[in-house]
């Protein structure tokens, strides 16, 4: 395996370009192929072993690109298919629960951490059952917001927008009278809510941004194997989905928070 392979990234959709935008950001000398299955997005409402099946043909793909490391940017695939993952793949492998719960964990004071994510994901417990074992002291509280999905993917990001503000509103009220001083935003789609999911929270809520966390452990696991890239030069990411590309530099833009001229590759996802 050499150090100037690409790092694989694959996502349910296009939410993992949220954190692709950190690892452009963390680890600028590093290539990023990126996938996002568009073609069977969401996967946070399917089955255990639905979600597993398409984890390992999303990895395949990128394993035939010889990528050093895979990183699954979906809380999804990451709380229900993490381990299977982690237990076959001949290359570094990372989600991103580890990362956010370990972050999470040193940042709260009080103890009382809030989780949010697709159903999927909180139906799972990953990351309380994550953030237990690093402290058994933890209070930990989970809720599920299927909306902030397709809010995002539809462009309701502002701050100041009412359908914004109502649905937070009516999903994150009971974690804030909970009393807790940390958030993990459990989903790749989230970050883009951030400003005004801190507007409702308060300044006292720290946020955890599983992208970022994300992005600061791999480069973390690349330097402790010797494959970071040392060639002191910004490669082009690409980008592969299983639906259409149309309107992906848009989409794209909206993520990846910077207008780039992008090459979209559509792939035949099942054939892997």
């Amino acid at each position: 395996m050499s150090s100037s392979n690409a790092i694989g990234v694959f996502d349910s959709g296009l939410g993992g370009l949220s954190a692709v935008k950190e690892f452009l950001h963390v680890l600028p000398n590093e290539k990023i192929i990126y996938f996002g299955d568009t073609g069977r997005v969401p996967y946070g409402n399917r089955s255990r072993d639905t979600i597993i099946k398409y984890a390992f043909q999303d990895t395949n793909f990128l394993l035939e690109n010889n990528v050093k490391m895979v990183v699954a940017a979906c809380g999804t695939v990451s709380s229900v298919a993490g381990k299977a993952l982690e237990s076959k793949l001949s290359v570094p492998y990372t989600g991103v629960v580890n990362p956010t719960a370990f972050t999470a964990a040193h940042k709260t004071s009080n103890g009382k951490i809030g989780v949010i994510g697709t159903a999927a994901t909180i139906g799972s417990h990953s990351y309380k059952k994550r953030l237990k074992k690093l402290n058994s002291e933890f209070e930990v509280f989970e809720k599920a917001c299927p909306l902030f999905v397709p809010l995002v993917e539809n462009g309701f990001i502002c701050r100041d927008d009412q359908i914004v503000r109502l649905v937070i509103r009516r999903y994150l009220s009971e974690l804030k009278d909970r009393g807790i001083d940390t958030l993990i935003l459990g989903c790749t789609h989230y970050p883009l809510l951030r400003e005004a999911i801190s507007d409702y929270m308060g300044d006292k809520v720290a946020l955890v941004d599983s992208g970022y966390e994300t992005a600061v452990y791999a480069a973390k696991i690349l330097k402790e194997q010797n494959l970071l890239n040392d060639e002191n030069s910004v490669k082009k990411p690409e980008f592969f989905v299983s639906d259409t590309p149309d309107d992906f530099e848009n989409v794209a833009g909206l993520f990846l928070g910077r207008n780039m001229e992008h090459t979209v590759t559509q792939i035949d996802i099942e054939q892997y």
